[in-house]
């Protein structure tokens, strides 16, 4: 989700819940410990120097169970981080929450709640990272699924 899809879910709607993969609920009295925006310049296991860039939302809880953070305080510290940091609205977001260790998730909207989706690492480099069979994977999950199917004759 991109920072402007969530200023305008935040805006029509009060009192959102953020939901986990698992369908569990953060706890109500979650904070908001920043909103911001991550650069990371790196290079990929081929060798190609890349940028990426995201919109950090942190969600925290502690012992503070009578606080509540309405949706209209949400869409404010988001629009400040806006105006102070120059947070892009086309940044996807990127939610940090604390588990057993800092989760990071994407997130997500079902039309009443904000979904925390798993997020997953992939090879940006296949064609040159060096890994014997890398693209030969790659073929048989393509061809895989496209003739495992009833009467696809691969059984």
């Amino acid at each position: 989700m991109k920072v402007t899809q969530l200023k305008e879910i935040l805006a029509s709607n009060e009192g959102m819940k953020f939901l986990l993969p698992d369908g569990s609920s953060v706890p109500s009295h979650f904070h908001i410990t920043e909103f911001g925006k991550i650069d990371k310049d790196f290079i990929d296991c081929g060798g190609k120097i890349r940028k990426s860039s995201v919109a950090s939302l942190q969600l925290w809880q502690s012992v503070d169970y009578h606080h509540r953070l309405s949706s209209s305080k949400m869409l404010s510290i988001i629009t400040l981080s806006q105006d102070k940091l120059g947070v892009d609205g086309e940044l996807e977001i990127e939610v940090e929450y604390q588990g057993t260790t800092i989760e990071k998730y994407g997130l997500d909207f079902d039309g009443k709640d904000l979904k925390l989706t798993v997020l997953q690492t992939d090879c940006l480099a296949l064609d040159s990272c060096g890994i014997p069979g890398a693209k030969i994977v790659e073929k048989v999950a393509a061809t895989t699924s496209q003739c495992c199917t009833p009467g696809g004759g691969c059984c």
